[in-house]
Parts: structure tokens; C-alpha cells; sequence
């Protein structure tokens, strides 16, 4: 399984377009050979490199997608119809996009096929998500981009 996008390579730059100082839209993501079976799928973008200062060993959640039909790809600013969105770090349902305090930060794009679809709320974050999938993972596949404020 595959994760990429039309506008960021692995381990490149983001566009400040999909930051915090450009629109803070979602970029567009592609899904590549998903393996048969797969109900759903599930995407989480997180930063391990901006930990919270009240916990530092935690990693800061700007995303998390479930119920995705694996047929689907993400456009630029959205999300398929049927998908999920639960609640990021800042308390939203929504992306959250790249916006580091100081120095250069990798932002995980994480993508899951599950033999299942999920039954979680949208107020349900990256903790409960991760919880519920064990167990359920067929395959994972990642992209990584990276971000620095101007």
C-alpha cells in the first residue's frame, strides 16, 4: 500500500499553502494498491516533533480520518463523503495543519486498512482511534513532509 501526494514529495516540504501561514487547507493525498479485503481506511497526521509541552512524550495530533471507502482519495481542502474526522490536538474536527514554533518539523502521514469499519464518535481523538484498530490492520503505508515557518 502506497500514500502519496501531487504536491509534497516524502520527506520534502509542504507548500505553505496547507500551513498555518498560507489557507491551513489539507493537501490532496493518493492511495495506491490497497489490499483486497480492506473495508476501510484511516488516516492520521501527526508531528512527533512538536510534543506537548504538558506532556512531552506525547505526539501532536493535526488529523485523524476514519471509515474512508478504500475506493477513495483525498482532494485539496476535503475528505470523502462518508469519512469520519475526530478531533485533532486543538480540540477541532477538522485538519490542523503545519505550524511549528521554531525549527524544521516531519509531519507523519499515516494511512491503515482495516478488515472493519469503526464505530467511534467524531469526538473520539488519535488515542481511541489507535485503541480500536488493534487488531484490525491489514496494511500501513506513510508519508512524511516537512515544514518550516518563513
Amino acid at each position: 500500500m502506497e500514500i502519496t501526494s501531487p504536491v509534497f514529495e516524502n520527506n520534502s516540504m509542504i507548500p505553505a499553502k496547507y500551513t498555518c501561514e498560507g489557507d491551513d487547507i489539507s493537501p490532496p493525498l493518493e492511495f495506491k494498491d490497497v489490499p483486497e479485503g480492506a473495508v476501510s481506511l484511516v488516516l492520521i497526521m501527526d508531528d512527533p516533533d512538536a510534543p506537548d509541552p504538558a506532556a512531552p512524550k506525547i505526539v501532536w495530533e493535526h488529523w485523524a480520518v476514519w471509515n474512508i471507502p478504500p475506493g477513495q482519495q483525498f482532494p485539496e481542502g476535503g475528505v470523502p463523503a462518508d469519512a469520519v474526522v475526530g478531533r485533532n490536538q486543538r480540540g477541532n474536527n477538522s485538519y490542523g495543519g503545519p505550524c511549528p514554533p521554531i525549527g524544521t518539523h516531519r509531519y507523519f502521514f499515516k494511512l491503515y486498512a482495516l478488515d472493519t469499519m469503526l464505530d467511534l464518535p467524531p469526538s473520539a481523538g488519535k488515542k481511541e482511534l489507535l485503541a480500536t484498530m488493534q487488531g484490525h490492520i491489514l496494511a500501513e503505508a506513510q508519508i512524511i513532509g516537512l515544514y518550516k515557518k518563513s
